[in-house]
């Protein structure tokens, strides 16, 4: 059986305004395994991105269980949850984030710098199919040019997971193919457990396996036994 990557059980989140609470998650059980390409699918305001954050070790859960590998992350002190998300994950989200001052290469060498074995700057550009631009600035390429560029950033430690929120929200569809394609392309060649946010229900047919969620909770879990190429979904 493939090794579990993530376990959430009964997983809550309450965010508190005031007098005012918003449960944000209601009781997810959840798992994920290595290698898998998880599509989490829904509307905003279902909970998508609370769940992500969690699992990425960058917010905690009100109650509940999550586990990264055989690691605790409810009970891990801020420092190992710094320690996790510099090792084992890689994020990419809807706004780039990349320094305007450096070029392509510089902006994946921010990550080389600080990881335990990362790969050259130069091989994750092209991986993302950005060989020929590695000495471009932001401002020089494209939207979607620029997300592949914060996808060579992420895998450039080589992470055991990618998690992406709404990766492709910013993008035409034309340009959102490009991004998905390198996506794919990190997944089966790294084997990085990837996990995708997005409302737009074309992109599940890309994934291992869909998941929906609304009103923080998962609604139902669907396999792909065919998946179809970001080529040629239809947006």
């Amino acid at each position: 059986m493939a090794e579990t990557i993530f376990r959430t059980r009964a997983l809550t989140k309450v965010y508190a305004t005031g007098a005012l609470e918003v449960q944000a998650l209601r009781g997810i059980d959840f798992d994920a395994t290595r290698g898998e390409f998880v599509v989490l699918l829904g509307p905003s305001g279902s909970g998508k991105s609370t769940f992500l954050n969690i699992i990425g070790g960058l917010d905690r859960a009100t109650s509940g269980e999550v586990w990264f590998t055989d690691h605790p992350l409810a009970t891990m002190a801020e420092r190992e949850l710094t320690l996790y998300r510099r090792d084992h994950v890689g994020f990419v989200f809807q706004f780039y984030n990349l320094v305007p001052s450096l070029t392509a290469r510089e902006n994946v060498q921010l990550v080389t710098e600080i990881a335990r074995d990362p790969m050259r700057a130069e091989e994750a550009l092209e991986i993302v199919g950005l060989a020929d631009r590695l000495d471009h600035f932001p401002a020089q390429l494209s939207g979607g040019e620029q997300q592949r560029v914060a996808i060579a950033r992420a895998i450039a430690k080589r992470p055991e997971v990618l998690l992406c929120d709404e990766p492709t929200g910013a993008l035409d569809s034309q340009t959102g193919v490009r991004v998905l394609e390198a996506l794919v392309r990190v997944n089966a060649d790294l084997g990085a457990t990837t996990l995708v946010i997005t409302h737009n229900a074309a992109i599940q047919e890309i994934a291992h396996r869909v998941v929906h969620f609304g009103d923080g909770r998962i609604l139902s879990t669907h396999v792909n036994a065919e998946r179809k190429p970001p080529s040629v979904i239809s947006w």
